[in-house]
């Protein structure tokens, strides 16, 4: 009965314990955050409360399983269980601190900064760093599981024997990999590409989606997804409309005959633009760039907060425009014209016939 009792008692007192300690973590934490508002930190610290819960019971248990006889005839498959357990949970607690940290880190950032560059700047870097964290954390906890066995104790000791020659033939392995890891450190702290970016690649156009390590994720206007390696940023050129700030400048070219009327299509532009939402009043303006014998071509030029705005600034202010010039000045509207040839002076015949020779 004793060998029933004891096992069942510091099992079960281990898992109250558990409760409880994880009940009080989260009602501090509940409490902490309801009294600092300025900061999301302790909010984001109350999904630690599992990791801390199988983090404290591992260790409970992990100290008095020898006593409380649990599988008394297997005592070190037990033990090795507990460690691997109280490892990879220590491991997961510490992710989700970093987490936390993180993300309130970006998000009291976000709060006071205005600049919306600077913030998507921030927010690529914290991520990347999220990331570099995790897999570190995660790389330390594997290898501290795999050392609790004795065989790989010794292995480890005859890897690090030859540890320079390793490291040669992996790096040429992983030349690509680890250039893909430079490149993603270069872009996160380099300031070339960030999160919420609009650039063209390849000749599409779209938003950054997420940025990794060892990719990037352009999410294009018809809802596709571009993945492409962070290398590829960093060694080829490409176009980020964002830099600098978003504000574009955009245009739209109409072909039209040579009579239409300019200055009445000037004054109308203006009055478009001032319908249209998405005109930030910057700059609107038409001239006529180019002719060719049966049009002219008129250009407006239009501005933007950003990308997305011009695009629908300029097809409203072609859609709008047309239908005016359809509406009021048709003869405007580019057509081919046909006219019978100007005979030359020697023809005798009619307008485009030419004598015959003589004696046919």
């Amino acid at each position: 009965m004793e060998n029933f009792l004891r096992p069942a008692l510091v099992i079960g007192g281990a898992l109250v314990a558990t409760l409880i300690a994880g009940w009080l973590l989260d009602l501090l934490l509940r409490r902490a955050d309801a009294r600092h508002t300025e900061t999301p930190l302790w909010g984001l610290l109350r999904r630690c409360r599992l990791p801390f819960q199988v983090v404290l019971c591992a260790s409970l248990l992990r100290g008095s399983y020898r006593w409380a006889g649990v599988l008394p005839d297997h005592p070190f498959g037990v033990g090795r269980f507990l460690t691997l357990v109280l490892i990879a949970s220590v491991a997961w607690l510490a992710v989700r601190i970093a987490t936390a940290a993180v993300d309130s880190t970006y998000a009291r950032y976000a709060a006071v900064t205005e600049d919306d560059a600077r913030v998507r700047r921030v927010r690529t870097q914290v991520t990347l760093i999220q990331r570099v964290v995790t897999a570190v954390v995660v790389v330390v906890a594997a290898a501290a599981m795999l050392l609790t066995f004795p065989p790989m104790r010794t292995f480890g000791a005859s890897m690090l024997a030859s540890a320079g020659v390793l490291g040669i033939v992996a790096g040429i392995a992983a030349q690509a990999a680890l250039g893909n890891l430079f490149a993603g450190l270069q872009i996160a702290f380099g300031d070339t590409v960030r999160i919420g970016d609009t650039v063209v690649v390849d000749k599409e156009w779209g938003r950054v989606e997420e940025i990794t390590l060892t990719f990037l994720t352009v999410r294009t206007w018809d809802e596709r997804r571009i993945t492409m390696p962070v290398s590829y940023f960093t060694s080829k050129p490409y176009e980020n409309w964002s830099r600098g700030g978003a504000q574009m400048t955009g245009t739209v070219f109409w072909h039209l005959d040579h009579r239409a009327p300019l200055d009445l299509m000037r004054e109308q532009l203006q009055e478009i633009l001032r319908d249209l939402p998405e005109w930030d009043g910057r700059g609107g303006g038409l001239a006529v760039t180019d002719t060719t014998p049966h049009t002219v071509q008129v250009r407006a030029v239009v501005t933007a907060k950003d990308s997305d705005d011009l695009w629908t600034l300029r097809c409203a202010v072609r859609e709008r425009l047309i239908n005016w010039l359809v509406t009021h000045h048709p003869y405007a509207l580019p057509r081919v014209t046909t006219a019978e040839a100007t005979p030359r002076p020697d023809d005798s015949g009619p307008a485009g016939a030419h004598p015959s020779p003589a004696g046919a």
